[in-house]
């Protein structure tokens, strides 16, 4: 096999991991820049710079130096974590205090990396897939309303807007039933591009954001202004940072035993230092928080690819795609009943995966009340959102949003059930339990 080949299909399987994953990389700021009220070339900037600090942030994990770096086949995207408390920051203090927020949690988890390589223990299943439940639950409302054209639309509801939502819908189950594998992995991407496509003979694609884009630019420091610093908005992005490493730690130990490895804590508190320097620049350049994507994980075990020059071919792929604006304005020209018909899946399959996760749990009456109090508290505050607006305006922001309440409800509930469990007694999360058999 010659150099040319050899790199041929490196560039070819870090293309797949980009392809597996873009469709949800491109979701977040979607969602975010439209539901804050940002113009096409704001929502453009958005998906770009979200895409070039996704290849940055990937290839800070597959350094593997003293400090820095899982040296896993680990990609990042944009957390789904982030996506309501980022939009509820933005609604009450404006843009700039969500990147403020989201600068101070980059550093959080950067200085307390080793600190968090030892607390992750304390967060048995019971309270990482109540918390994973509760963030799709808290989701799916933001889905749906995409499903009628989005919620301030003027034609929300109508024939159209839902003929191309569940065209999506059903046109993603078909392709999980009757294909497998890359193309199985691929079928939310080809629902989005086959529902912008059927959207654009209806007459509902404009295509003036494209032909405006500029064709390179460099990322631009704090784009939407310098960031503001809210103590209740900083509160709220470092539970959201706290349930980042959690989810990624159950990613990282997936992927160790792909790749017959075995984690040390330093290694850990490495990937995490890594994470929390990645959502440092997502701040820096208004971008996002960003977490180990669970979805190329599978992608990993399916082609049996397993060195980390793919994943540096996936980073170098995205920070190029990243530099290119008129690439990332093909992203906001996609209606928001397209996304809501995809979007509905995803996020359900956020929910089925903290189902799975509780399935590991024993339903002890403990934490049966565990799992109940927090549920019923996430989606009560995602269903009434002003239940606390009468608290200062440091503390509503903090309880006002689904995904916080709920977290916070299981990480303390767990606390006070489970504390008097003996040190060698600590419950783990499945990956850690199987890392010290």
């Amino acid at each position: 096999m010659n150099t040319r080949q050899s790199r041929g299909k490196i560039f070819s399987f870090g293309l797949q991991h980009v392809l597996a994953m873009y469709a949800g990389a491109i979701l977040v700021p979607l969602l975010v820049g439209r539901a804050l009220g940002l113009n096409a070339e704001e929502l453009a900037y958005l998906v770009a710079i979200d895409l070039l600090t996704c290849g940055i942030a990937t290839l800070l994990q597959t350094l593997k130096s003293k400090h820095l770096g899982i040296g896993l086949p680990v990609i990042l995207g944009s957390s789904f974590v982030a996506l309501t408390p980022m939009i509820s920051i933005g609604s009450q203090y404006g843009v700039p205090a969500i990147y403020g927020a989201i600068i101070i949690t980059g550093l959080f988890i950067f200085f307390a990396s080793s600190f968090l390589g030892k607390l992750v223990r304390f967060f048995p299943p019971v309270v990482t897939g109540t918390v994973v439940t509760i963030i799709g639950i808290s989701l799916v409302p933001t889905a749906i309303k995409n499903m009628g054209g989005g919620a301030n639309s003027s034609d929300f509801g109508s024939s159209e807007n839902l003929l191309l939502a569940f065209s999506v819908l059903f046109l993603i189950i078909a392709m999980n039933r009757f294909f497998s594998g890359f193309m199985r992995s691929l079928s939310v991407l080809i629902g989005i591009i086959a529902g912008t496509i059927f959207a654009a003979f209806l007459g509902k694609v404009n295509l003036d954001p494209v032909k405006e884009a500029s064709w390179f630019h460099f990322p631009q420091v704090f784009y939407f202004g310098l960031p503001t610093f809210e103590p209740g908005a900083i509160l709220t992005m470092l539970i959201v940072g706290l349930v980042i490493v959690i989810e990624s730690t159950g990613v990282f130990f997936a992927l160790a035993k792909i790749c017959d490895r075995s984690l040390t804590e330093q290694e850990l508190a490495n990937g995490y230092r890594s994470e929390g320097l990645a959502i440092f620049l997502g701040g820096i350049f208004n971008a996002f928080p960003y977490n180990t994507f669970a979805q190329n994980v599978g992608l990993v075990e399916l082609s049996g690819i397993k060195t980390r020059n793919v994943v540096v071919a996936a980073g170098g792929i995205l920070i190029f795609l990243g530099s290119i604006p008129k690439i990332a304005a093909f992203a906001t020209i996609i209606p928001n009943a397209v996304l809501g018909g995809a979007t509905v899946i995803m996020f359900g399959m956020v929910i089925s995966s903290g189902m799975r996760m509780l399935s590991n749990v024993e339903f002890t009456n403990n934490n049966l009340l565990i799992i109940a109090c927090s549920i019923s508290l996430g989606l009560g505050v995602t269903a009434v959102p002003n239940l606390f607006s009468s608290l200062p305006s440091f503390l509503s922001i903090l309880v006002s949003d689904g995904v916080i309440t709920g977290s916070l409800a299981a990480i303390i509930l767990n606390l006070f059930f489970n504390d008097k469990k003996k040190k060698g007694d600590v419950s783990l999360p499945n990956s850690l339990k199987a890392e010290e058999a």
